[in-house]
């Protein structure tokens, strides 16, 4: 129990500060000087390391030891955010906030990947139900903190709070988990490094990430944006050459062969698409059109950390009934039905009878995508591949989140632009635009489903994939008598 709190611990910092500082930005802005088109960068700069180096961050914890890379991205994180909450320029905030990012890339797959070759059989699927109610609650949770910290402390405790908790992390990891062997799956010093691969890849999503990010500020048709996803079509595309002919590939291409790992991570990365307009469009709402105080807006959410807790016990007891396929689909179209609840919200709604109830029964089917999805995505992968597994899932949600915005923000200003030219009162023109939003993000979130369908029907019991008749290091449980080859 306690190593399972501990590596959710390290989940719900990654996710916290990819939401914490949104509510908080009119305050940095004012305190730091930014420019409205440079503001985007304090959330955007880490989102964009984070999902740029995930890949890599996977891999190294497989070679380099989990435990290794846990601490090495703790470390990171901690004296990132020290220097973020430290700050008195706008330069230096954003270029702590790529350093924060880099930091969680390296520390998320680590965790992930101890979770899964920690536990077995029914620990496994109820850590993972833990795990994936984590990955909600910390979304809520942190446009919470959001908003006391900028109206409480000030804007930069959103920062100071992360150092102290990774310490304790730290210490926690050191007691708890196992020395990392040498050598490890060839290890460091033994086996060559796949360098040009690390560089293609980490250059390819990085350019990926950038040119979604960018997209709500500039356009699809922008030069910029054309630019930066052909730039990133080119270095995936040289990335996957090289692997083909690496004798040590980064990304092993056998590891895409697991049943229904890739439907899986696709079905993440659709689904944090449709999942993200609830807490962009949801929270504008409410500041602009409900006028929410920040802290009133972020408080707004926490009670669907309810619906994910639920959610993380009822996924946890499902799953080894009914298998992951079914669990994973029914829970994108209970939460489709409850972001469309939430798009259809009046325009001087009530929080009580309007908004609530549909960001309940959101909550409620999400956490249920995530158990589901993170349980089919890591069964049957090999221990010594278990870190790629994992950065390979946190980057289909890095890149769903980028990709949900970048769509969602083009649908919302359209929506809203439309409205103004027929002279329509600019809150009622603003409201439209983010009620569209929600709209297409129950669209999103009702497609993901589609795509669960496709994915491993994996229970408690199911058997482990072997990879190229690699066995998972000898972790075939008694339950698993036999081996599925896709």
């Amino acid at each position: 129990m306690a190593t399972l709190v501990l590596l959710c611990a390290v989940q719900f910092l990654d996710i916290v500060d990819a939401a914490i500082v949104n509510v908080a930005l009119p305050s940095i802005q004012r305190s730091l000087g930014f420019s409205q088109q440079n503001l985007q960068w304090v959330a955007s700069g880490y989102v964009l390391t984070y999902g740029g180096f995930l890949l890599l961050g996977g891999r190294l914890s497989d070679l380099l030891g989990r435990r290794r890379m846990l601490l090495g991205g703790l470390g990171v994180f901690a004296l990132s955010s020290l220097a973020a909450g430290a700050a008195t320029s706008s330069g230096v905030l954003v270029g702590a906030r790529l350093v924060q990012g880099l930091g969680a890339a390296l520390m998320a797959p680590a965790a992930l990947s101890q979770l899964t070759t920690s536990f077995r059989g029914r620990d496994r699927t109820a850590a993972l139900g833990v795990w994936g109610a984590v990955s909600g609650m910390a979304a809520a949770v942190g446009v919470f903190l959001g908003g006391v910290m900028a109206q409480g402390p000030g804007w930069r405790w959103v920062f100071f709070v992360n150092p102290p908790i990774s310490v304790a992390v730290a210490v926690g990891a050191l007691v708890l988990l196992a020395k990392d062997r040498r050598g490890r799956a060839g290890g460091a010093g033994r086996a060559p490094f796949d360098t040009a691969g690390a560089a293609l890849v980490t250059g390819g999503m990085l350019a990926l990430v950038y040119g979604f990010v960018r997209v709500p500020a500039v356009g699809w048709g922008s030069g910029q944006t054309l630019l930066a996803l052909g730039g990133a079509a080119a270095l995936l595309t040289g990335f996957a050459l090289n692997e083909a002919h690496s004798s040590h590939p980064l990304l092993p291409f056998a590891i895409l062969r697991v049943k229904g790992l890739v439907a899986a991570d696709l079905t993440q990365l659709i689904a944090f698409a449709g999942f993200f307009s609830v807490l962009f469009y949801a929270t504008l709402y409410m500041q602009e059109v409900l006028h929410y105080s920040p802290m009133k807006a972020g408080a707004a959410y926490l009670p669907i950390t309810a619906g994910f807790a639920v959610a993380g016990g009822v996924s946890g007891r499902l799953i080894p009934r009914i298998g992951t396929r079914v669990t994973a689909a029914a829970g994108c179209l209970v939460a489709a039905a409850g972001i469309y609840a939430v798009s259809r919200t009046p325009l001087h709604g009530s929080y009580t009878t309007d908004l609530l109830p549909g960001l309940l029964v959101m909550a409620f089917g999400a956490g249920a995508v995530f158990v589901s999805v993170t349980a089919a995505a890591n069964a049957g992968v090999p221990s010594d591949k278990a870190g790629l597994a994992a950065g390979l899932l946190n980057s289909s949600q890095q890149i769903g989140s980028a990709l949900g915005l970048s769509i969602l923000s083009v649908v919302a200003t359209s929506r809203t632009a439309e409205l103004l030219t027929q002279h329509a009162p600019r809150v009622v023109a603003a409201a439209a635009g983010y009620h569209r939003a929600l709209l297409v993000g129950s669209v999103l979130m009702a497609c993901a489903a589609l795509l669960a369908l496709r994915i491993g029907n994996t229970k408690e019991s199911a058997p482990l994939v072997m990879v190229d008749g690699e066995a998972p290091s000898g972790e075939v449980s008694p339950e698993s008598p036999k081996v599925e080859r896709r």
